[in-house]
């Protein structure tokens, strides 16, 4: 587990959790200056579920959403095990995923927990359902803002294009406009890295990022001849993250 501290000024708890197999980010947030103590936790898997479970009661929160950036393809989600382990949980993902929750949300859309929130915004391009949640503006907001991307931008990289309906304009254009067009100190976490990093900013990446620092023409090419292996998860993963990780779940009860 990698902790950070309360931000400034702010009532946000944040905690950043890892699981190693995918090497994925899960992400607990919540009010703790509001009496109920109310909580998101941001792209969970399903082997972590436990842990997870064990943290919030620990911290004495209650969670209100079990949400994912997108449909993931290399690890099933946990979104399903944790309503079940905790009833005041709802799963949330985007209108645009096609995928089953209890909570569709819009670009523009915020997800109020407490007296905080994340702003919903569209990153397509690695899915078509990619949404970027960014926090609040604002008296008790954090500050500086923290942007959770998903896999639409990676440390120094971006989420590959070659399935799932990615296309790399369309990510190229997207992360520019949604993620990179932020103030220059906002924090980034991603769904995932392969190398140890666990944060970055929008002005490192705009100085550092080996593909989106390139125009656009250049990074289509790139994405073009990455030659990735195919993911090994995919025909698993897929299938069952569209039904809120419950896939075997759903077919013993049909």
């Amino acid at each position: 587990m990698v902790a950070t501290a309360t931000h400034q000024d702010s009532p946000l708890l944040f905690r950043q959790l890892f699981e190693k197999d995918s090497c994925t980010y899960t992400y607990l947030l919540a009010d703790i200056g509001h009496p109920e103590k109310p909580a998101v936790l941001i792209d969970p898997v399903d082997k972590t579920v436990d842990r997870d479970v064990n943290l919030i009661k620990e911290l004495g929160l209650k969670l209100k959403y079990a949400m994912n950036t997108h449909v993931h393809a290399d690890h099933v989600t946990g979104t399903g095990l944790l309503k079940s382990k905790l009833p005041s949980a709802k799963s949330l993902i985007s209108k645009a995923s096609k995928a089953q929750a209890d909570v569709f949300v819009e670009p523009g859309e915020k997800i109020h927990f407490g007296n905080l929130y994340l702003e919903v915004r569209p990153t397509p391009g690695h899915t078509q359902g990619c949404v970027t949640y960014v926090s609040g503006e604002g008296e008790g907001q954090p500050s500086p803002r923290i942007a959770f991307t998903g896999d639409a931008l990676l440390v120094r990289g971006c989420g590959r294009t070659d399935f799932q309906g990615g296309n790399a304009r369309e990510l190229y254009k997207s992360v520019h406009s949604q993620i990179l067009s932020l103030p220059k100190d906002t924090l980034l976490y991603p769904a995932h890295d392969y190398k140890g990093n666990t944060v970055t900013t929008v002005g490192e990446e705009l100085l550092h990022n080996t593909r989106l620092t390139k125009d656009e023409e250049a990074f289509v090419k790139i994405m073009e001849n990455l030659g990735l292996p195919y993911p090994k998860m995919i025909d698993v993963a897929v299938p069952a993250n569209m039904v809120c990780g419950l896939q075997e779940a759903n077919a013993a009860t049909a």
